[in-house]
């Protein structure tokens, strides 16, 4: 009996023995691929701080200790980093898209821009190294795409062109030559500027490519602003800048215009074309300083291909040129044509700016200093600064805007620069920006 019973209770010891077994040996093994998997985590998830997320992990740890956090770029940084040209001198903002174009008043204290937003803007320029500037705002009609602007009587009215969809408009807004201060602003809310006069559709269905203003000074001239609007078909129109009557048409004949030009004492007109030659445009003024009659006078003939920009002499007697065939010519316009006397050309200078390839760079823009003694030329984003008097390259900016310049201008008179007067040039560009530029001292490399 005593066998009987050791032989039942040893097959139940023996199970349960076999089975502790079989379970330690699972438990082995499951410890084991437990560590190997500990033993692969990378070691920067293991260090992850605490009070973070599992699934944030910082790439370097010497970036969270005191007094060393992760680097970034702000605006000032990024400005500081592109202001990479000791002619530089500041940067206009406020825009939300291209500047498509610009113009300084006639002291030089105002700087109008126009926009692909929609909006003109005044910026009041008491020195071009302060670090804001104050900025009036008008707001063109809806769907009005501003191509042009020019500053008419003084600084206290601005002329705009304007593209819609049934053509180009032109739209006077007076009193804009004092952004609001303080003390006015304490005396309400100031209502915007109102347009004055209008015109719509001024070159039919035609969009304006640039405006050009001066102050009739020739002969009987009683000073007042003549205002040309070139269309991007033929024809150039002349207005009168503060009552807005169109004084004169004229057409260049020639497929298309590049754009137009009014000398400083408000006499000539001369238009970049379709081809080599230049045509120039004498306005004739009364006795009563009223606008008589708009003739063609004279022709510029020299170039071998399309002139694609140009612009007068401060003293309106010389115009200088850019073509596609890589010259610069600058003619002496002051002669007896009333007695068939030609223009004469004067000098004819190389463009001295080549691309990558070697090939001779078109100009798109050209402006003379208030002396003429520096022309500032651009070719696509390149701006450059060349001596009139021998064309040689005083300084170059490349890449002067992140794209495309679309305009540039000088102060008609020197302006404080840091409080010392100075020449500065004011260019627009695609990329929302209008930058002011040191003149370049002449004979300097």
């Amino acid at each position: 009996m005593a066998a009987s019973l050791v032989s039942s209770l040893t097959l139940p010891l023996i199970s349960a023995v076999l089975g502790a077994a079989i379970a330690l040996v699972f438990l082995a093994g499951y410890l084991r691929r437990k560590r190997a998997a500990i033993a692969h985590i990378p070691p920067s998830a293991t260090t992850a701080a605490p009070d973070q997320p599992k699934h944030v992990r910082p790439s370097n740890q010497a970036q969270h200790r005191k007094g060393h956090p992760r680097p970034h770029h702000n605006a000032a940084d990024k400005d500081a980093a592109k202001k990479h040209h000791h002619l530089d001198v500041n940067t206009l903002r406020g825009h939300t898209d291209s500047v498509t174009a610009l113009h300084f008043s006639n002291d030089g204290a105002n700087l109008s821009t126009v926009c692909a937003d929609g909006a003109v803007r005044i910026f009041r320029i008491d020195d071009t190294s302060s670090k804001s500037f104050k900025i009036l705002r008008i707001n063109l009609p809806a769907g009005a795409h501003p191509t042009g602007v020019a500053f008419s009587e003084g600084s206290s009215s601005v002329v705009v062109a304007a593209q819609a969809l049934l053509g180009s408009s032109l739209y006077m807004y007076a009193d804009v030559s004092a952004p609001p201060t303080a003390q006015n602003k304490q005396q309400g809310k100031l209502s915007p500027p109102e347009i004055k006069w209008s015109h719509q559709k001024i070159h039919g269905k035609e969009s304006v490519l640039n405006l050009a203003a001066a102050h009739a000074t020739h002969g009987p001239g009683d000073g007042s602003t003549i205002i040309i609007s070139c269309s991007e078909a033929t024809d150039i129109k002349v207005w009168h800048g503060k009552s807005g009557k169109e004084l004169g048409t004229v057409d260049t004949n020639q497929l298309k215009n590049n754009m137009a030009d009014i000398s400083p004492n408000g006499r000539f007109i001369a238009a970049a074309a379709f081809t080599a030659d230049v045509k120039v445009w004498e306005i004739v003024y009364s006795k009563d300083s009223s606008v008589k009659e708009v003739n063609k006078v004279m022709q510029l003939k020299g170039h071998k291909s399309a002139v694609t920009c140009l612009c007068f002499a401060p003293n309106s007697e010389q115009i200088i040129t850019a073509s596609k065939d890589g010259s610069i010519r600058v003619w002496n316009i002051n002669v007896r044509y009333h007695l068939d006397e030609d223009p004469k050309t004067l000098r004819v200078l190389p463009i001295p700016l080549h691309d990558s390839k070697g090939s001779i760079c078109q100009y798109d823009h050209m402006s003379i200093s208030p002396d003429g003694k520096v022309l500032a030329v651009t070719s696509e984003s390149t701006l450059q600064w060349l001596c009139v008097e021998t064309g040689a390259v005083l300084d170059t900016a490349e890449k002067a805007h992140e794209g495309h310049i679309t305009g540039i201008a000088w102060a008609p008179r020197k302006i404080p620069n840091g409080g010392v007067p100075a020449f500065i040039l004011g260019t627009a560009g695609v990329d929302k920006k209008v930058k002011l530029w040191l003149a370049p001292q002449v004979g300097s490399t």
